[in-house]
């Protein structure tokens, strides 16, 4: 007998969005250089200037060459510590370019943190902003990769004064002035098996796991995003405004991928902050805003208070966080654009679920209709099927779906399972196909769209020396979404400080990370087994007295 998940009740709703992609697996560089024909139009939006994709793709390979020089090969790992710039797009392709694989990384990371993934992801090169070198001490130099230092807009004084303390790295200007890569340079690449990039998330457990995805998988996944979003798309040119980081999955498919695949004008934002993207927005008029809910929040209430004009935005996919509803009216308000709610994960490239952005006869709460060409099942803890309405555990199947993590073929058969990926998240789906999240089985606090697992605020808590004991949570907080907490039993005779133990957290965690209240307890609640119990604090957190805050 046929299961209702075979029968793909969520067709129906697609409207003049087809079933199936039809793409054919190329190199994911391709979606620049299907463009470099076209003399004047423009792929990158600066302060000072326009970049054309005629000369971005030059950029590319003259990039590639660099690499080329400096020994990377097929198959290396080149690390990006790279902010939204032109940098970022440069040094992304040209390592796809010469045939190796991009492990985006978050600038933000503390030295112990981006060591930590280093050592596993083994890159060839690091490709960092000139400011990081005087982060590392001197003791630490020269560090055991190659660095490239790549100022955000291609600036060669500030690269040349990081070089000056650091005369062994490479400066990405320096590589500009190089000839292209030659053709019998360029690696013959297999889209379907090849990885372009190694994205880093803590999965279920909280240690850092590098998702490998292939050229197929982010060009699938990019493709799904376009025909999702067909009927908004400009019959020119769109303009995508990127102020999510782009070593996010998420920013870097929806917002960067995407835009270039139809071959928009991207414009890059460092970080979001709503005056600057103000300025963006009038100067711009960018058409998609791929986001998360809280600068959505953040952009309609300075909107509202300077008069600033929306209007030119057609289309929004959320991200990151659940969209609430006041949140997503008060923007269409705004905008008279539309702004929906999707759904991914760093294991699916990583979108895999979206509201409609077209009209439809039937609406529900939620995430929406899965994407084209995207297989999805909702299982009991025995994998089979549960019924529309019944709660069960997401698992997903399409081209979107990572080939395994990087080095641990025991967490990848946790998650992969004859061919499905098993999110972890409890979820539902209606008789009309549509879906929710109900639950995560994951432990994992989002704090402003950032994943923050608990282990790992917990780990850096333990080596605190006034800490016996402590269990991180997240607190409802209606502008992150969450926030973290830490519960901490004290060692015997010891009166902790508070204000150390957060300064201990601020250089030992990214500030996303962070803790922003703590609460001295004289023990866990924990089951007969000595497990504590996480999801009883959790319940207890927004009753919990005498704690002290670190709100940013």
């Amino acid at each position: 007998m046929m299961s209702v998940y075979d029968q793909k009740p969520w067709v129906h709703h697609y409207g003049t969005v087809p079933e199936e992609i039809d793409c054919q697996p190329v190199p994911l560089y391709d979606i620049i250089a299907r463009w470099k024909n076209c003399d004047d139009r423009i792929a990158i939006v600066l302060e000072d200037k326009d970049v054309t994709y005629q000369a971005l793709w030059n950029m590319v390979q003259r990039v590639a060459e660099g690499l080329r020089r400096l020994g990377v090969k097929p198959r290396d790992r080149v690390a990006l510590i790279l902010p939204n710039s032109l940098a970022f797009v440069q040094a992304y392709f040209a390592t796809l370019l010469v045939g190796a694989t991009v492990v985006a990384l978050n600038p933000l990371y503390t030295l112990p943190e981006l060591t930590k993934l280093l050592q596993d992801a083994e890159p060839t090169a690091l490709i960092v902003p000139p400011e990081m070198v005087a982060k590392v001490p001197p003791t630490l130099l020269p560090l055991p990769w190659p660095v490239v230092m790549a100022s955000a807009n291609n600036d060669p004084k500030s690269e040349q004064e990081a070089k000056n303390v650091y005369p062994t790295a490479s400066m990405l200007t320096q590589w500009l002035d190089l000839p292209p890569i030659e053709d019998d340079d360029v690696p013959a690449i297999d889209p379907q098996k090849d990885l372009a990039l190694l994205q880093y998330t803590g999965g279920t457990t909280g240690w850092p796991k590098g998702a490998m995805l292939t050229h197929w998988n982010l060009l699938a996944n990019a493709e799904q995003s376009r025909l999702w979003m067909a009927n908004l798309l400009s019959p020119t040119q769109d303009t995508v405004l990127i102020a999510l980081p782009l070593f996010h999955a998420y920013a870097m498919t929806v917002g960067m991928n995407l835009g270039l695949l139809i071959g928009a004008r991207l414009v890059l934002m460092p970080r979001f902050n709503p005056e600057q993207a103000a300025l963006w927005i009038a100067r711009t008029k960018p058409t998609l805003f791929p986001g998360a809910p809280t600068m959505y929040v953040a952009l309609t209430q300075y909107a509202l208070a300077h008069d600033l004009d929306l209007t030119s935005i057609k289309g929004c996919i959320s991200g990151s966080a659940p969209l609430p509803r006041s949140v997503q009216e008060n923007f269409e308000k705004l905008t008279h654009g539309r702004i929906v709610e999707g759904y991914g994960l760093t294991e699916a490239s990583p979108v895999t679920h979206c509201q409609p952005l077209w009209p439809v006869d039937y609406q529900a709460p939620g995430i929406g209709l899965p994407y084209p060409s995207t297989a999805v099942r909702i299982v009991d803890n025995m994998g089979k099927d549960v019924e529309p309405g019944e709660v069960g555990e997401l698992i997903i199947q399409g081209p979107q779906v990572m080939q395994g993590y990087w080095r641990r073929p025991e967490e990848t058969s946790e998650v992969l399972k004859e061919g499905w990926l098993y999110t972890g998240d409890l979820a539902t789906m209606d008789q009309e196909g549509f879906f929710a999240i109900q639950d995560r089985k994951k432990d994992l606090i989002i704090y402003s769209g950032f994943n923050v697992y608990p282990r790992e605020v917990e780990e850096v808590l333990y080596h605190h020396p006034a800490v016996k004991e402590a269990c991180v949570v997240g607190v409802p907080d209606a502008y992150h979404g969450e926030r973290v907490k830490a519960y901490i039993v004290p060692k015997a005779g010891v009166t902790p400080d508070l204000e150390d133990i957060d300064r201990f957290c601020q250089q030992n965690l990214a500030s996303y990370k962070r803790p922003r209240s703590y609460q001295v307890v004289d023990q866990l609640p924990k089951s007969a087994i000595g497990k504590i119990l996480r999801r009883e604090l959790a319940r207890q957190a927004a009753e919990d007295q005498g704690e002290i805050a670190h709100e940013q």
